[in-house]
């Protein structure tokens, strides 16, 4: 009998740390690797010596695996934020989830997390974060032996469905695609044409990274909530949000916010409500899902924080149908697809779902999980009843 599969997931890290070469991906070279133990489990964290992908493993210290989760972070995040973030009872989260369901968890960080803005170029885009993680599948496959899935989180998620269609081993199983958007019908489909258009002119004016700011956002709100914003309050600009307001605003009504892509939101980040008072002190809001401390635990594991403008184009194709820019094969994505939306976030938009249905495979189902924000289908305490159990 193989032990790979009567072995506890611990057992398998030594084998995993020299497959992945101290996370380079290839087996080669020496990067850093690093462990933390909990309660029957341990995760090991391999950093590349270049600017790789990192890459993170939670393992059960008791069981073997059934099969891997590779989970792939949203865009400007990493697998600490998305899915090892505080966020339940004993601190439960995505990843432990998986994890207590008989899954080693693999964990691919794109690599723009550990770089400056001046590390990311305009090849960052969306087929670049398909090789790495293509990268690091096949170096771990032939070690594991197991069946396994792709499950993304936003910009993940449009991820693991571009990488299942370059995708035709017998082993994987499944996409699980969390809060993300096909190709848009109608007036949003030439929103999203505009995003593009707007995402191709930074890549050409040289600016090639975006920093969405919410780690210093909400840390502000964390530390001096009442203090005065630089940002003028909608019910009169002269005057100025408090720091909580503008991270509460900024969470709760996301699509009200200017930038290019913001409009993506039904509503927002997070499910809440946000009412103006007479003076921005007296504005009343509160989050209906993810707490506030948990939003500022997620974003203060960041790296850079930066989103690739190339990563943005490629996405904003997607959205917009543009197969010359960038197009993901539906066609070619012959495995299951579980993916679940956020009414308040990516909304319902099949389309992407129905497109996979059409070209005959019928293992796809689409699911809109009412009253919740984008954020919150990783992040609510209330995530592993409401969301994750749609998979």
């Amino acid at each position: 009998m193989d032990l790979r599969h009567t072995e506890s997931g611990a057992a398998l890290l030594p084998r995993i740390e020299r497959a992945l070469g101290n996370g380079n991906g290839n087996g080669s070279g020496a990067g850093s690797a690093t462990r933390l133990e909990g309660s029957g489990w341990t995760r090991l964290t391999l950093r590349p010596p270049g600017d790789g992908p990192a890459v993170d493993v939670v393992a059960d210290t008791r069981r073997p695996p059934r099969g891997v989760a590779y989970l792939l972070p949203g865009g400007g995040l990493n697998f600490a934020a998305d899915f090892f973030t505080p966020g339940g009872p004993r601190d439960h989260n995505l990843a432990h989830h998986l994890r207590q369901r008989d899954l080693l968890v693999v964990g691919v960080t794109p690599r723009e997390d550990g770089a400056a803005a001046a590390g990311i170029t305009p090849g960052h885009g969306l087929a670049a974060h398909r090789r790495d993680l293509a990268e690091v599948v096949r170096a771990l496959d032939p070690v594991l032996e197991l069946p396994y899935q792709y499950v993304g989180h936003s910009a993940g998620a449009a991820l693991a469905l571009d990488a299942a269609s370059y995708d035709a081993s017998p082993r994987l199983r499944r996409v699980v695609a969390l809060d993300t958007t096909g190709p848009y019908t109608g007036e949003a489909a030439l929103r999203a044409a505009a995003t593009l258009d707007a995402y191709a002119g930074l890549l050409a004016q040289g600016t090639y990274a975006t920093d969405p700011g919410l780690a210093a956002l909400i840390a502000g709100a964390v530390t001096d909530p009442t203090a005065p914003s630089s940002v003028p309050w909608p019910a009169n600009p002269a005057l100025r949000f408090t720091r909580a307001g503008l991270a509460h605003f900024a969470l709760i009504r996301t699509a009200a916010l200017p930038g290019p892509a913001n409009w993506i939101y039904t509503q927002g980040h997070g499910a809440g409500e946000y009412a103006f008072g007479a003076t921005p002190a007296e504005d009343r809001f509160t989050l209906a899902h993810t707490p506030l401390a948990i939003w500022h635990a997620a974003t203060g594991a960041l790296g850079s924080g930066l989103v690739p403008n190339a990563l943005m184009r490629d996405l904003a194709a997607i959205w917009a149908g543009d197969g010359v820019t960038y197009r993901i094969a539906w066609e070619r994505v012959r495995t299951e697809v579980v993916w679940v939306n956020t009414a308040l976030g990516r909304g319902d938009q099949p389309r992407g779902a129905e497109l996979i249905r059409e070209a005959g495979n019928d293992r796809v189902t689409f699911t809109v999980v009412p009253g919740y924000g984008h954020g919150d289908a990783v992040w609510s305490p209330a995530a592993a009843a409401d969301v994750w159990s749609l998979f």
